[in-house]
């Protein structure tokens, strides 16, 4: 990449880093005015009332910049509208659920609403392709989309429960995305990793996308890193988890192979909230109701928010990531790195006894 084009992205990254932080600032002074507190209660990870709500300044930035990008052309306006129109509903979702409680129903609702947008402007295509679907069974890909989407939101919010977590694991699943758009244009493309200006929108937006994502996560992690300051409240980890999930399909339009390195850098959260779901509801429990079983809850139990937060980073960029490259330049088989990414998570969460009881 040549200078310009980093200083370039280094300039546009730290701009949406600084207003996030500053955005968050005033959104912690805002909240301790107001008295918006998280109370702990018997399945809270912390011990002491916070303010929350933060993750409103990552929903500004991050909107705001989108439209910036949409204006110079650097997005196509339908990703733009796409990522906006839906991550928006889910932010708003997640907000009223923060001040009041908003019956499952509504809920419910409200996120297959926000799915149902992102698929709408952004449209399914790759994922049709990359699941070999035939014609007669291509209707179905806007079912399963819509579905995996109001998952991702729906698991981000509850692998949101300990300092620094879904900041840390939205930064590094950007920043593996952006490398592997990279890379694969590299090898398959311009013979370039000047993917900030190459030509085709579809790899642009996959690039600039989660950069802009990234960068704001990253100024609302300044307050959020253990001991967190303020926390980012369901209205930011609704807003992450669907953001996320449609990023995944945008990566696939620049390349289709580009869902399944998606998929790998998604797996922590994947594994952990999936295998604790399948397992309070094998226990029959109220699966949809607040609870501390998540294997990150456990493991923080015995060593700390901090400690679990960069051992989540780190499984993502020593093991996650480079599984993903690996995927995006084709060396490796994608259900291959799938299988070698997720099954010594699963046994991970088993070991950390993921959806059992303290």
């Amino acid at each position: 990449m040549k200078y310009a084009s980093v200083l370039f992205v280094a300039g546009i990254a730290s701009v949406v880093a600084l207003v996030s932080l500053s955005l968050t600032g005033r959104f912690l002074r805002f909240a301790q005015k107001r008295g918006l507190m998280d109370v702990p209660n018997a399945r809270s990870s912390h011990e002491t009332p916070r303010p929350r709500g933060g993750g409103v300044a990552i929903v500004i930035t991050v909107v705001v910049a989108l439209t910036i990008a949409g204006l110079l052309l650097f997005i196509p306006w339908r990703i733009v509208a796409g990522l906006i129109t839906s991550g928006v509903i889910a932010a708003a979702v997640g907000y009223a659920d923060d001040h009041r409680d908003v019956s499952p129903t509504a809920r419910l609702g409200g996120h297959l609403a926000a799915a149902a947008l992102a698929i709408a402007f952004i449209g399914t295509g790759p994922v049709s392709h990359e699941l070999h679907l035939s014609p007669a069974f291509e209707f179905f890909a806007p079912i399963v989309t819509a579905f995996c989407l109001v998952w991702m939101l729906n698991l981000t919010n509850f692998m949101d429960g300990i300092d620094g977590l879904a900041s840390v694991e939205t930064i590094t699943v950007c920043v593996g995305g952006m490398l592997c758009v990279m890379v694969y244009q590299y090898q398959f493309n311009s013979g370039s990793l000047i993917a900030p200006l190459e030509p085709r929108p579809g790899f642009r937006a996959a690039f600039y996308a989660p950069l802009l994502l990234a960068s704001a996560t990253a100024g609302f992690l300044f307050w959020n890193w253990p001991p967190a300051k303020i926390f980012m409240g369901d209205a930011g980890s609704g807003f992450l988890g669907l953001t996320l999930g449609t990023l995944s399909i945008v990566a696939a339009m620049a390349a289709p192979q580009l869902l399944w390195s998606w998929l790998i850098l998604l797996a922590v959260f994947i594994v952990d909230a999936t295998v604790t779901l399948v397992r309070r509801m094998a226990r029959r429990e109220k699966f949809y109701l607040a609870h501390r079983t998540h294997a990150y809850q456990h493991a923080a139990v015995r060593w700390g928010h901090q400690r679990v937060t960069l051992a989540v980073g780190a499984v993502n960029v020593f093991w996650l990531i480079p599984l993903a490259l690996a995927v995006a330049t084709t060396r490796l088989n994608a259900f291959s790195a799938i299988a070698i990414a997720y099954v010594p998570l699963v046994i991970g969460a088993l070991y950390l006894k993921a959806g059992q009881p303290e």
